[in-house]
């Protein structure tokens, strides 16, 4: 079912009776009468397709599916500011804030136009701040709007992960798990936890969306993204946000197969004298091969070349005599082939943690945390020799 299709009062009328075992005084706490209170809770019951108590003369008791839906109920509600917040209004904002335009929110939703603004209008006057700021024909959210579409974002993740463990329940399965893929996990370990957890729940959806960290933060904080995969940030500067480490990797240059420098044991000052392609200011292992040499007194050599792709950068390394630093993962298949060769890792202390980034308030499914202890698993067995240079 549509989450839209819910009321916020009501369900959190549900999370009450859970908490409080009875109508009565679940009625009184979130000032309903008991006959509203009673419909209310038939409707929802009607609109998920099951039972979330049972009636007894003692009170209510809560089913399984009120044990699945109930802890998602009251996360929601932790990220809406107050009773003003409807489910109306929440939509509107959300529309509105996806694509920047109160006709963009009406084709998307549709919704007519009036609505919209009324929605987003009544909201702005409930919350007593201003959401919107127009210029010209378009609009932007406030500051303040933009961080309550943030929380209205992650109020809709808790409530389409609740109906989706109602839905599996009743044998649909609906659940999904959205992943933040950084260039370093998409090598070995992400594969292998992916194909772990499609053998056991080949019915859950896995959408993987690629991207540097730079791309893939603000979508995790959103909650579009439910966990991200990569190379660790020390420190981490998001308070939002923790991290896991699954396994340390060790990155090594990288040249072709036939290099001057090949079988050489080459020192810094001699691969200094080649330039290099490796990724811009700013990214992670950029500022570790920076150090590299200078740590050591040496001058980082020319860079002609800035890219992050390893496809592209294996394809320069082949046709020329450019040096990179790489996770020997990353390359595996072509040092394997005798395409790439590895001249060394890099100096001890360049180490990366790679691991898992989540929110700190992230409530993991069932599904979600089975793929969660797959990462872990795959990323047991991630460290090994490194290919094409030991057994």
């Amino acid at each position: 079912m549509d989450i839209w299709e819910l009321n916020l009062r009501h369900l959190a009328a549900v999370a009450r009776i859970a908490e409080l075992g009875t109508m009565s005084a679940a009625a009184q706490a979130v000032n309903l009468t008991q006959p509203a209170l009673t419909q209310a809770l038939a409707r929802i019951e009607a609109e998920i397709g099951l039972p979330l108590f049972e009636r007894r003369h003692d009170g209510m008791v809560p089913t399984e599916a009120a044990a699945l839906l109930v802890p998602r109920i009251r996360a929601a509600h932790e990220h809406i500011p107050g009773p003003h917040v409807t489910m109306s209004r929440l939509r509107a904002l959300l529309a509105l804030a996806d694509h920047g335009s109160y006709n963009g929110a009406a084709i998307c939703t549709g919704l007519s136009l009036p609505s919209l603004h009324r929605a987003v209008t009544d909201l702005a006057l409930s919350l007593r701040r201003k959401l919107v700021d127009r210029r010209g024909k378009s609009v932007v959210l406030t500051e303040a709007g933009v961080a309550l579409a943030r929380s209205f974002r992650l109020a809709r993740v808790e409530l389409v992960a609740g109906l989706a463990e109602i839905a599996a329940l009743k044998g649909l399965e609906t659940r999904c798990i959205v992943i933040g893929a950084m260039p370093l996990s998409r090598a070995k370990v992400l594969p292998a936890a992916v194909a772990r957890f499609v053998r056991r729940h080949p019915q859950v959806r896995i959408s993987i969306v690629e991207g540097s960290r730079a791309e893939l933060v603000e979508p995790l904080r959103n909650g579009m993204i439910d966990l991200m995969v990569g190379a660790l940030r020390e420190p981490l500067l998001e308070p939002d946000l923790v991290q896991e480490t699954l396994f340390h990797d060790s990155p090594a240059i990288i040249a072709r197969k036939g290099h001057p420098l090949e079988e050489t044991m080459p020192d810094l000052a001699a691969l200094a004298a080649y330039a290099w392609v490796i990724a811009g200011p700013g990214a992670p292992l950029r500022e570790s091969w920076e150090r590299m040499f200078t740590m050591a007194g040496v001058a980082p050599p020319p860079v002609p070349i800035e890219c992050g792709s390893v496809m592209t950068i294996r394809q320069l390394l082949i046709d020329s005599d450019l040096l990179t630093l790489l996770s020997p993962d990353q390359v595996a298949v072509e040092l394997e082939a005798g395409w790439l060769t590895s001249l060394g890792k890099a100096p001890a202390g360049h180490d990366r943690r790679i691991g898992v980034t989540t929110r700190a308030f992230w409530r993991p499914s069932a599904v979600q945390a089975e793929f969660f202890d797959d990462l872990r698993a795959a990323a047991a067995g991630a460290s090994g020799p490194e290919p094409g240079t030991g057994p």
